[in-house]
């Protein structure tokens, strides 16, 4: 059987964490963060975890590496 490629798009958009988990960065903050107020900035900080079915077709596509 032939080795699987990479999808390309989902591999710069997820990252396999230590534990085995997808992260994924939250949306909505490469620009126009001055008219929000700090509390909305503050919660968009960090990365979160892709969960379900989603998150297991990620890890699929991604470990073909």
């Amino acid at each position: 059987m032939p080795k699987l490629k990479t999808r390309k798009a989902v591999a710069k958009r997820f990252k396999i964490t230590g534990t085995g988990k997808v992260s994924r960065r939250k949306s909505n903050q490469n620009h126009f963060n001055a008219r929000q107020t700090s509390d909305q900035k503050r919660t968009k900080r960090g990365n979160q975890i892709v969960t379900g079915k989603i998150g297991a077709s990620i890890k699929r596509d991604l470990l073909s590496e």
